[in-house]
């Protein structure tokens, strides 16, 4: 602990990794005060009506990635999932459409190019997703809290303006906070919205176990405790990695000659088992919104029950389908983010090889080979670790607020983007010959 401190303290000794965090913080902060401010032309005290509605079930998903913004009829009600929304879309276009794929081989131009065709694409469903979520205000909210009158005209078109600038405001801040930060912006964007509802959500668990004798402190405590194994559970599926061992040719100069000698430097090729990170889960949990959507659509038996089955986020059906589809996305994703193929031949134009495999589409059939093989677990325990909140509310009898923080997407994000960040500041720490956040030791003088 006491090397820990000192590391956090080395952090404020750095003036441009102080900044930066700073810069972070400040930026977030505004992002969070958005959340609170509430659209204009609607009454705040008569929100009651869609806090239920995101209390349970689906819309309590959509209201934990905007921090609550959406259940608060907020001007970021959107949050940054359209941005996200458009950034899949961007990244599987570029699977079928060859512009797309010659940009993402320009380099940074390209990059840059890609970015600004996923900001209009962002705005292009923002416009799309703001009518549907004011419907969605007049079908739930009484009609006197809204100011400028129910079905108003003028308060249709200024709040979808507004909701467009919000999700535009908030991507300028992600990006940002990527440029004169620290970490991802869009990811810690996503990160401390989810945290902004653990504080309420442990109160909740803790009023009903302790206050209301329903378990006792006992059972508070050791759901705790299975909660922290869980965290401890995502962030060695986050960090596991297969390492494949990689030979390259050393060359010696001896007068005007020069000799390749196969045992140079080792290196390794460090294939991660869970290469697709919370990709599949979101690809999932957008899919898994259409079937209750559809079904909802007919008044018969049978499509009520399926809207039934899929609305309940903590059902057996629901997280049937949703592990299998979590299952089948991450080969999918992993299939189409891990080039094996160019792996491979960059490997083989840097004189490199695998011992006993032969460089070339030998070397590529190896390297996909062990990616099926490491993949395959990985996709179950990330499927294990999406659903863990439906069993532990079956299990435990855990309040579903608090069950949410046991699995699914927001612990794998939450771990992801933490990792991430400390990585990045580990990595000030370590160029100023500081001990990083990761390691212990002797701290060593900063080089000026």
């Amino acid at each position: 602990m006491k090397k820990f401190i000192e590391s956090i303290s080395n952090v404020w000794k750095i003036e441009e990794l102080k900044n930066r965090i700073l810069i972070t913080l400040g930026l977030l902060l505004v992002y969070r005060f958005g959340a609170h401010v509430t659209l204009p032309g609607i009454d705040a005290t008569q929100l009651t009506g869609l806090a239920g509605q995101t209390k349970n079930g689906l819309g309590s998903i959509l209201d934990m990635f905007t921090g609550g913004a959406f259940s608060k009829a907020s001007v970021f009600a959107l949050g940054i999932m359209p941005y996200i929304s458009a950034s899949i879309v961007v990244q599987l276009m570029g699977i079928a459409i060859p512009y797309l794929q010659k940009l993402q081989n320009d380099g940074e131009s390209g990059r840059k190019k890609i970015n600004q065709i996923t900001r209009w694409l962002t705005i292009a469903i923002t416009l799309v997703q703001g009518p549907t979520y004011i419907y969605n205000l007049y079908r739930t909210l009484p009609g006197s809290a809204f100011l400028l009158g129910f079905n108003s005209p003028e308060f249709l078109f200024s709040s979808v303006i507004i909701l467009v600038t919000g999700t535009i405001f908030a991507m300028w801040l992600g990006e940002k906070i990527t440029d004169k930060g620290i970490g991802n912006g869009i990811s810690l964007l996503i990160m401390v919205g989810i945290l902004a509802r653990l504080p309420q959500a442990f109160i909740q668990e803790f009023t009903t176990r302790v206050t209301n004798n329903n378990g006792g402190p006992m059972l508070l405590v050791i759901e705790i405790i299975v909660w922290l194994l869980v965290i401890i559970a995502c962030v060695l599926l986050t960090m596991a990695v297969r390492r494949i061992p990689v030979q390259y040719a050393r060359r010696t100069t001896t007068g005007d000659y020069e000799q390749d000698l196969a045992g140079g430097n080792r290196q390794w090729i460090p294939l991660k088992l869970n290469a697709s990170g919370v990709m599949p889960i979101i690809f999932a949990q957008a899919i898994m919104f259409i079937p209750a959507a559809v079904a909802g659509l007919s008044k018969s038996d049978t499509s009520q029950s399926i809207v039934g089955a899929f609305s309940n986020i903590f059902g057996f059906w629901y997280n049937f389908v949703f592990a299998t589809l979590i299952i089948v996305f991450t080969f999918f994703y992993t299939a189409i983010t891990v080039p094996t193929n160019k792996m491979a031949d960059d490997l083989k134009r840097s004189g490199g090889f695998i011992p006993g495999v032969r460089p070339g589409a030998e070397t590529s059939d190896f390297l996909d080979k062990v990616m099926s093989l490491i993949t395959f677990p990985g996709s179950l325990f990330l499927a294990l670790i999406a659903v863990f909140p439906a069993i532990v509310v079956s299990i435990m009898d855990v309040q579903q607020s608090w069950a949410m923080f046991f699995g699914g997407t927001s612990l794998i994000i939450m771990v992801g983007v933490a990792i991430d960040t400390i990585q990045q500041i580990n990595s000030y720490l370590l160029n100023k010959h500081y001990d990083g956040l990761m390691k212990t030791g002797k701290n060593r003088k900063a080089v000026a």
